[in-house]
């Protein structure tokens, strides 16, 4: 894998309705996506067998993790293990980094 630099705000683009997302960089064992969320957008509960990170960039929203409610606003960073349940519901326009990255032994 190369390099990359990238401005995120600059990759910012949000549908008039619904979710677009942008694999920013992958590798085999991690891969970095921009989600863009329109207003009153909601993703229902799933869960993924990766471990996950969420770094929120701008917006408001709400996540609901393993049944508990997070606020979403910018500078939130959350960590997800592997196969939580989670939602969420963007409250206004939402943009978030997204990091899945293999689940390996515990993190503290």
């Amino acid at each position: 894998m190369s390099s990359t630099v990238t401005q995120l705000q600059e990759q910012i683009e949000y549908p008039r309705a619904g979710v677009f997302s942008k694999v920013l960089a992958k590798d085999t064992a991690c891969q970095y996506t921009l989600f863009c969320l329109a207003a009153n957008t909601e993703i229902s509960e799933h869960t993924s067998t990766r471990n996950a990170t969420v770094n929120v960039l701008e917006g408001r929203g709400l996540l609901t993790l393993s049944g508990e409610e997070i606020k979403l606003e910018p500078g939130v960073f959350i960590f997800m293990p592997a196969n939580a349940p989670h939602a969420l519901q963007a409250e206004s326009n939402l943009s978030f980094l997204l990091t899945l990255s293999e689940k390996s032994a515990d993190i503290n």
